[in-house]
Formats: structure tokens, C-alpha cells, sequence
């Protein structure tokens, strides 16, 4: 949003909101769930959650580290021309926000059909994150005055695409939770 409106207080909030307080919770979340762990050794579904919850907490974490680039680079892109008109990066970032939207609603709500449908949503992601590359690489071909500022819009391409795939891993580990089965890395079962 900070680089399509051209909002350079947008993305300056992203950077100061990650430090130190993301990175505090990581620390306090992962913390109670090893205590939790230690403490009253659960058993099952409930070691499960807790494990799904350590690990999504991380994703999260991570998430946060993949907004912080992708602001930075829009604070370079801001006060400069665009290379092209911005139209996939912005459906990236939608397709994006509503994969890690329904990860963490089918964390809450124990859904493990809307998190299966989060792991098929990656590929769209992928593509998407593919033809800006694309793009953007026959542009740096035909003018080198674009390289800088098309280096730094497929620098958000890739963090976008970083973070659905991190949505997909929290979808993983609902399925974990609510079904106890092991669905990474194994594409075929994602889309069955």
C-alpha cells in the first residue's frame, strides 16, 4: 500500500513497528509454550497446538522481518518514476494478505479445509511472483536507467512470495494440529 499510494509514512510504521517488539513477543510466545510443554506434558492433539504454535509464532516473526524489506524498498521506489504500472505486485500483495488472513482463521477456527485451500492458493503467488520477474527483466534489457528501481520491485516480489509461502507453512501446521498429518513438502497431498 505505502508504494502504490506513495505514502512514506505507511511504510516508515512497518519498519518502527517490527523492532523490538515483534521480535519480543517471538521470544514470550515460544518461551510459554516450552514451559507449557515441560510443565504438563501434553499428550496428542494438545502437544499438536503447542507445537503448531511455537512454529507459527516463528512464521509470523518472519513475516514481520519479509514487511520491514518490503517497506524499505518502497521508501527507495517512492520518490522515483515508475519502471511500469503497478498491477501484479499489487494483486500479490492482496492474494498474499488474504493467504495469511485465512492461515490464521483456520488456525482459530480449527479448519483444516480452509487450510488446505490456503496451500493451493501458493501457486497463484508463484506465477504472479514469475511474470513480474519476467517483466521486469525485459525492462532492465531495453532501458539500464530502470535496473536499480526494477531490482528493488522484484526484491518485493520475492518477499511477498516469501510470505505466502510462509501463510502456506502456517496452513501446513493447522492440518498438523487438527488432523495430526504431515502435508509439507508434499505438493501432491496439498491439492487432494
Amino acid at each position: 500500500n505505502s508504494l502504490v499510494n506513495k505514502d512514506e509514512r505507511l511504510a516508515k510504521e512497518v519498519i518502527e513497528k517490527d523492532e523490538p517488539k515483534t521480535n519480543d513477543l517471538e521470544i514470550e510466545i515460544e518461551d510459554l509454550g516450552i514451559k507449557l510443554t515441560a510443565l504438563y506434558q501434553p499428550e496428542a492433539s494438545s502437544l499438536r497446538v503447542i507445537v503448531a504454535i511455537i512454529k507459527i509464532n516463528n512464521d509470523l516473526e518472519r513475516i514481520g522481518d519479509h514487511a520491514v524489506n518490503i517497506a524499505e524498498r518502497a521508501l527507495y521506489l517512492i520518490p522515483r518514476p515508475l519502471v511500469k504500472p503497478l498491477i501484479d505486485l499489487p494483486r500479490m500483495g492482496e492474494g498474499t494478505r488474504k493467504m495469511l488472513k485465512e492461515s490464521l482463521d483456520s488456525f482459530a477456527r480449527k479448519d483444516a479445509n480452509l487450510a488446505i485451500s490456503v496451500c493451493k492458493e501458493d501457486e497463484e503467488i508463484d506465477s504472479l511472483r514469475d511474470q513480474v520477474i519476467r517483466e521486469l527483466i525485459t525492462y532492465m534489457i531495453n532501458d539500464s536507467s530502470t535496473i536499480e528501481r526494477s531490482i528493488q520491485l522484484v526484491s518485493i516480489a520475492r518477499n511477498l512470495e516469501r510470505v505466502a509461502d510462509l501463510a502456506t507453512n502456517i496452513a501446513e501446521d493447522v492440518i498438523y494440529s487438527v488432523k495430526g498429518k504431515v502435508i509439507k513438502h508434499h505438493k501432491e497431498e496439498r491439492k487432494s
